[in-house]
């Protein structure tokens, strides 16, 4: 059990509290972006994670027998538990949580900073991964994922071109402001054909836009949990080995990997905080599109 304190305010909230994703959990506490401080442990648990900063991501349990568990793909899970959609999670002051997937975080780090890192970093994280090794890298929907990536992909010396909707200067403002060479609209090109392209944006029409500005060769990563149906579109823009592929959730081993890389890139995570009692308040400004970086609730 943990005793709250910070839970970041992702776009699957969004989706899970406005019936895009199916079968919740109800009644649910949303949330699955989640710092706290370990408080009571159960059966077969240390007693000295009492009193230990632990962060709770997405996913919140996997079953470790089925056939993807057992090849090492948990994120596939033929039975697994989401935090904030099939098992309650942060919008509130306590939370139970599986000790299997609760992250040991830095004790001395700001909470609130932290929060972010536990879906917006591990899944944009993960996508950098499908995306491969290229070195002009598109972001499409400039918000708490990207914003992280942008930094990790500048460290790791590529180039960062993001896509922000028509009209959204400021999002392109923040974008130049963390490093990207170039940012436009999402139905701009780039002065350059990219290596991949990350679509953060719940926008199946920015696929097919996507794809016309990735070289033969080059990969399209699908990183939200839902997204508006994908245009029938011309086999044209996926020849040349161009591909498109999703992510689904995350992995134990994505955290092992993604918190030490965070740290040695120097991510600063951008946050807009709001008290607990307002979380409808801070789901409306990320529904609007009036936030920059991430909204993260505080008990």
């Amino acid at each position: 059990m943990l005793r709250m304190e910070a839970c970041a305010v992702c776009r699957t909230d969004l989706h899970v509290c406005d019936g895009d994703l199916d079968n919740p959990k109800l009644p649910l506490v949303p949330g699955h972006e989640i710092v706290g401080i370990v408080e009571a442990v159960g059966e077969g648990i240390a007693s000295s994670r009492i009193g230990q900063r632990v962060g709770v991501p997405w996913l919140g349990h996997a079953c470790g027998s089925c056939s993807f568990c057992r090849a090492g793909e948990e994120n596939l899970c033929d039975r697994p538990q989401f935090t904030g959609y099939t098992r309650d999670g942060g919008f509130a002051t306590h939370v139970v949580a599986d000790a299997d997937y609760a992250f040991a975080l830095d004790a001395q780090a700001d909470p609130v900073a932290l929060a972010p890192l536990l879906c917006a970093g591990l899944i944009g994280w993960r996508s950098l991964k499908k995306a491969g090794d290229g070195a002009r890298i598109g972001l499409y929907g400039f918000g708490a994922a990207a914003h992280i990536i942008a930094q990790i992909c500048r460290w790791q010396g590529r180039e960062v071109y993001a896509f922000s909707r028509a009209g959204d200067v400021a999002a392109r403002r923040f974008a130049l402001s963390l490093g990207a060479v170039w940012a436009g609209s999402s139905d701009e090109s780039p002065p350059v054909m990219l290596d991949a392209a990350i679509i953060f944006a719940p926008v199946g029409a920015l696929v097919p836009a996507a794809l016309k500005v990735v070289r033969k060769g080059g990969r399209v990563v699908c990183g939200g949990i839902h997204m508006s149906d994908v245009p029938a579109m011309p086999y044209a823009l996926i020849w040349g080995e161009r591909s498109v592929v999703s992510v689904a959730n995350l992995t134990r081993g994505d955290a092992e990997e993604f918190f030490p890389v965070a740290r040695q890139a120097g991510v600063r995570t951008h946050t807009t905080v709001y008290p607990l009692s307002d979380a409808n308040r801070a789901l409306d400004d990320l529904r609007a599109g009036r936030l920059s970086g991430a909204a993260v609730l505080t008990p």
